[in-house]
């Protein structure tokens, strides 16, 4: 059976979990939570917050990787961190297709704050093009397209190759998807996002 730490089981804490702020490590990386609002395939919100949490190893990577767009004047905008299990249970009835939803019985790995949602933006903090909007279940947001203008084609092959220098593996279905390399070592996380808020300021 896959373990799930939640709440209701012994004394929690942040250290338990391993999840940090990503707005703490990385302050300079813009946050648009969508699942906190309802631009997002479910098309309500689904996180009572616009805080994003992630494993201190993959906030600190995502570090790297700004730093490194930086020089190049870009930077990142994360869309989603993690995930709590029981909000995978609601996208899976939603969308039972594993090809862009992870099935709860195997759990995501959003779930194991070992997944980033994300894409590129200017020196404003506006997007650069990407072959569809977050969230589109389509054959173009599948990172084999090929029928996609040239600077689509160009920012998409960027974004994916700073965040695999740092040890993220790009989803093949969804461009704005990236896994840890060690999602494997986390354990499945049912934290509501109000007790992780909790524990954040007590810690």
């Amino acid at each position: 059976m896959t373990k799930i730490q939640k709440e209701g089981y012994g004394d929690v804490t942040m250290k338990d979990t391993d999840l940090v702020l990503l707005d703490r490590i990385a302050p300079s990386i813009l946050i648009e939570m969508r699942y906190a609002t309802v631009y997002n395939f479910a098309k309500r919100a689904l996180y009572p917050s616009l805080c994003c949490f992630l494993r201190k190893k993959v906030a600190d990577k995502l570090f790297s990787v700004q730093a490194q767009l930086n020089k190049q004047g870009l930077g990142l905008k994360v869309y989603d961190g993690y995930r709590p299990h029981s909000v995978q249970k609601q996208l899976w009835e939603i969308c039972p297709d594993p090809r862009f939803v992870a099935d709860p019985k195997k759990g995501s790995k959003h779930s194991r704050g070992a997944a980033v949602d994300l894409t590129l933006v200017d020196r404003s903090g506006q997007e650069l093009p990407m072959p569809t909007p977050f969230d589109t279940f389509t054959p173009q947001a599948h990172r084999h397209c090929q029928n996609l203008p040239a600077d689509v084609l160009e920012n998409r092959a960027l974004l994916e190759r700073a965040m695999e220098e740092q040890g993220f593996l790009p989803l093949p279905t969804e461009w704005w998807h990236f896994d840890d390399e060690e999602w494997e070592s986390y354990p499945l996380v049912d934290l509501s996002f109000e007790a992780l808020c909790a524990l954040s300021c007590s810690s």
